[in-house]
C-alpha cells in the first residue's frame, strides 16, 4: 500500500476543524505539533517590540495515496488557506516506507476499496 504524508501548517483557530475534516475524508489519525510561529509575505505588525500573531500548529497525516489529494483539498478549504491570509498552507510528499500502521490497514483498505 502506498502512502503520502500531508503536512499542514495551520492557524490554531482552525486546527480542530482541519483534523475533523481530514478524518471525515478518510484520515485515520493525526499528529499535532503545537505552538509554532511563522511569517508570510508581510511581517506581522509589532507594538513596543511585541508581535501580535496567533500560534500555528503543524499537523501531520499519513494517508493512503488514493485519498491524499481529496484530503489535501478538503483541509485547505476548511482552513481557509486560499481565502484568508495567514491561515495556513498544506503540502503532501511521498512516503517511501512506514512502520506502525498495521492496526490501521484494515480500516484504510475498507475506506478506499471502491476507489481502487
Amino acid at each position: 500500500m502506498d502512502f503520502k504524508l500531508i503536512i499542514a501548517l495551520v492557524s490554531d483557530d482552525y486546527s480542530d476543524a482541519v483534523i475533523k475534516k481530514a478524518r471525515e475524508m478518510g484520515a485515520t489519525g493525526a499528529t499535532v505539533i503545537t505552538s509554532g510561529r511563522g511569517e508570510g509575505l508581510k511581517p506581522k505588525s509589532t507594538f513596543f517590540g511585541l508581535t501580535f500573531e496567533g500560534q500555528i500548529d503543524m499537523i501531520l497525516f499519513i494517508v493512503e495515496h488514493h485519498l491524499s489529494r481529496s484530503i489535501l483539498e478538503g483541509i485547505a478549504e476548511t482552513g481557509h488557506f486560499d481565502t484568508e491570509s495567514g491561515t495556513g498552507i498544506a503540502m503532501q510528499i511521498d512516503i517511501e516506507d512506514a512502520m506502525g500502521l498495521k492496526a490501521q490497514l484494515k480500516t484504510i483498505e475498507e475506506k478506499i476499496e471502491d476507489q481502487i
